[in-house]
């Protein structure tokens, strides 16, 4: 059974646990038009600080858009989105990974000459507090950042029962473990809320059972939400507590896995509309 969702100020809704937090996440209005095209129309979402979100609909939908708006791959033209209460509008990508929205992608995309640490480490960057000169000399102060991060990639890479693979290439890993070194460098950046664009996207049946349990342990381990797409039905609604539907760029239906599951309006936008006899 989903967990009871309730309302919000803003007419939208989160999980009940969450309920004395501001969301971690609101879209408000949210709209991209390309040319004359509108991509993704009045998109209006909250996520809870621990929520675990699907975003689902349709081949071209806009669920990929969503998320380039969301990290600022594209500027919105219309709308608002407020992370943990702040508007957004002002930030590029860097700046909004900063502020604490990662994300992993359709294609992998890992340095795949440099090992599995190395990739790790590339998503603590901002962590980072030496300076060249420290680097360069190699002072104490670099010794003792490069220990930590080393401890905490470790640490990081033992979700995914991955430590042993740390000195290995990332390119010479099978796809399954480049998936899940992809998600490993993004919670290398510290976020409070996780963007996973078709995590179970190649995997087979036992790899997206165990993804599953581990999106659930991320979620209890880091306290954060996370927001994902996904076509393996299976997967969103045994994980997710609440669900967005698109099609065509607009929201059709939001609700718990079982109302969806009863929803007509996205059983037509999958299906199609039943012929009358």
């Amino acid at each position: 059974m989903s967990p009871k969702l309730v309302p919000i100020p803003s007419k939208n809704m989160i999980p009940e646990r969450d309920i004395d937090k501001p969301p971690v996440l609101e879209c408000i209005n949210l709209g991209i038009t390309f040319g004359g095209l509108k991509a993704v129309e009045d998109l209006n979402l909250a996520i809870g600080k621990t929520e675990i979100v699907g975003l689902i609909g349709p081949n071209g939908a806009g669920k990929t858009t969503v998320f380039n708006l969301l990290t600022k791959v594209y500027q919105p033209t219309s709308g608002a989105i407020l992370l943990n209460g702040q508007d957004t509008h002002n930030m590029d990508t860097i700046h909004i990974n900063r502020a604490g929205i990662a994300r992993t992608f359709q294609n992998i995309r890992l340095f795949s000459n440099l090992t599995v640490e190395e990739n790790v480490k590339i998503g603590m960057d901002s962590q980072m507090h030496y300076n060249m000169f420290s680097g360069l000399f190699r002072l104490p102060g670099y010794w003792k950042e490069e220990k930590a991060t080393h401890q905490k990639a470790l640490e990081l890479l033992s979700i995914f029962n991955m430590a042993d693979l740390a000195n290995a290439r990332a390119g010479s890993l099978p796809y399954g473990a480049q998936r899940r070194l992809e998600i490993v460098r993004a919670l290398a950046t510290n976020p409070c809320l996780l963007l996973l664009d078709e995590p179970a996207a190649g995997m087979n049946p036992s790899e997206t059972a165990e993804l599953m349990e581990n999106i659930r342990k991320i979620r209890d381990t880091f306290q954060i939400a996370i927001l994902l797409i996904e076509h393996d039905m299976n997967l969103v609604m045994n994980i997710c507590e609440g669900i967005c539907v698109l099609n065509f760029g607009k929201v059709i239906a939001k609700g718990t896995p079982e109302e969806i599951q009863a929803n007509p309006a996205v059983i037509e936008a999958y299906l199609g509309k039943k012929r009358e006899a």
